[in-house]
């Protein structure tokens, strides 16, 4: 009896902390974002030089012409009147990178180069500086370096072989950060909590158990998707709060019924909450074929006939036998898709057959099409 016991109680202990966690938790770092905390876009017009013959065609491009031009004014030099640019090595291009919340100045961050002219490729250039702008107009990063494109190239004698696009490259840690974009992180000692999707019963045990680990009164959901929280005035403490905020466990709800469907590609994906009421389905293909052959007639030699084509039609019919299927009531994913296979059924086959299933009420889903 001593022994059984000291068993349960061992198991018990290994089990605790594995009940404790529920099943198929999440974290809220996972579920949602902290209001205000978020990326800007950034995005500027730079020129990149030292490319080897691969950049734009000036004549075909004369906004690189006047980026040359203008930066050569800047720099002190005067071109004289008429003069015609026939240049290789240089091409116009955008730069863009996103600027992560509380960026500070001189932190450094990635960009990507784009052509935007008619240059064959990137390879082995130096981006100019150049100024990344946000929405606002206001200049908050500068971007300057050696551009890595991740392919190759070569052509000879009319033959050409390319890996990858040679159009695009990148500059780790290419920007400079040169201004700070302002955050109003827990003005008025609150801060919002965004869903990634909105869900009511997902928001109202993400204030269950905010309210049930700090103190009730803590967390208030505004609606679906937005949950106001209280946290602490001191910026140090409010940190720390919002880090065991983030690392919270909450069982989300599951997750609604959903069909997509892309009549493009003809692919269908389907969650597993996807139901079916009790139905049959039926699946038969018939197919008619239309052919034409075409003779000669050709008339004996001597003789005052002429050559005559002739067109013989075919036409043939093929059915294939139907197969009928009965799904019961509350058929699940699995069936459904064991369904479609038995019957034979492609992807293009299964639209039609999903769309019927739902004008007829037995999909128990939402219909996207996409």
């Amino acid at each position: 009896m001593r022994l059984n016991l000291k068993l349960i109680a061992l198991c018990t202990a290994l089990l605790a902390p594995m009940m404790a966690v529920p099943a198929h938790a999440e974290r809220i770092k996972d579920l949602a974002s902290i209001g205000g905390v978020r990326q800007n876009q950034l995005s500027g017009y730079g020129i990149v030089v030292g490319l080897d013959g691969t950049g734009d065609q000036t004549t075909q491009t004369p906004f690189t012409v006047q980026s040359i031009m203008a930066m050569l004014q800047q720099k002190g030099i005067s071109l004289p009147a008429g003069t015609q640019l026939q240049l290789k090595n240089v091409a116009a291009v955008m730069v863009t990178t996103s600027l992560p919340a509380f960026a500070q100045p001189g932190q450094t961050i990635d960009v990507t180069v784009s052509s935007m002219g008619n240059a064959k490729s990137l390879r082995g250039g130096t981006l100019l500086m150049t100024p990344l702008q946000g929405a606002d107009g206001q200049v908050y990063a500068m971007a300057q370096g050696n551009v890595l494109v991740g392919g190759a190239g070569a052509q000879a004698g009319g033959a050409s072989v390319q890996v990858n696009q040679l159009a695009v490259g990148r500059i780790s840690a290419g920007a400079t950060v040169e201004r700070a974009v302002a955050s109003n992180l827990g003005a008025d000692n609150q801060v919002k909590l965004e869903l990634n999707a909105t869900d009511f019963s997902t928001a109202s045990r993400v204030v269950e158990a905010i309210n049930d680990k700090f103190g009730p009164g803590i967390a208030t959901a505004l609606d679906g998707r937005v949950i106001r929280v209280r946290v602490p005035s001191s910026s140090d403490q409010r940190v720390s709060f919002l880090g065991m905020l983030e690392n919270m466990d909450v069982k989300p709800s599951e997750a609604a019924a959903k069909v997509i469907l892309n009549a493009r590609t003809g692919s269908v994906v389907m969650n597993r909450a996807v139901t079916l009421d009790a139905c049959a389905i039926s699946h038969g293909n018939l197919s008619v074929s239309i052919g034409s052959d075409t003779s000669v007639s050709q008339p004996p030699a001597g003789s005052r006939g002429a050559t005559v084509v002739t067109q013989n039609p075919s036409v043939s019919i093929k059915k294939d036998a139907g197969k009928v299927i009965e799904l019961n009531r509350g058929a699940s994913l699995a069936e459904v898709v064991k369904a479609m296979n038995a019957i034979g059924a492609t992807p293009q086959d299964l639209l039609a057959i999903l769309q019927a299933l739902k004008a007829a009420g037995s999909l128990r889903a939402d219909l996207e099409i996409i």
